[in-house]
């Protein structure tokens, strides 16, 4: 097994404004992907501006690794729809966990990521000490289709045999 670093937790909030793919709406579910890995969230049928609040993990043993996302539209009697796809990295948000940041003001901003052609961010996104935890927000807009972005939040979790960081 490849040296694990930890485990990072994608909680997914959120579908906004996604294509439609059936005749007035689509079934949206979220594939998250990080090297062999995949996760996904359950299928929320019928509606473009879906409701997850669904917390996914994923085992970090390279942190320079892209985690890919793709949206799908669930169908029945055929292979699902894609329905865009979007791509991250984690780099900053580990580089920010090995400070061993402790005792901030709740709401304090370490960092911010900037937008660019590689992150697929929609706006600006914040490192963020929050209840003792970093986490970082992050609104993705979708590639490959004509409308739709992902709200999630990212957030370490620690594991005591945990010997990269």
């Amino acid at each position: 097994m490849e040296s694990m670093m930890g485990l990072l937790r994608i909680h997914i909030q959120r579908g906004v404004n996604l294509a439609v793919r059936d005749m007035r709406s689509s079934d949206p579910y979220v594939v998250i992907k990080m090297g062999k890995q995949k996760v996904k969230t359950r299928v929320v049928k019928k509606n473009v501006n879906p409701e997850w609040n669904e917390d996914l993990t994923l085992l970090v043993a390279d942190p320079n690794l892209p985690i890919r996302l793709c949206v799908y539209d669930r169908d029945t009697f055929s292979f699902d729809d894609k329905m865009g796809d979007a791509e991250f990295e984690v780099a900053t948000f580990i580089k920010v966990l090995k400070m061993r940041l402790e005792g901030l003001p709740d709401g304090t901003i370490i960092t911010k990521v900037q937008p660019n052609r590689q992150n697929c961010l929609a706006e600006e996104s914040y490192i963020v000490w929050s209840k003792g935890k970093l986490v970082q927000n992050m609104v993705l807009r979708l590639r490959n289709v004509e409308c739709g972005e992902v709200e999630l939040q990212l957030q370490w979790i620690d594991v005591p045999t945990s010997k990269g960081l």
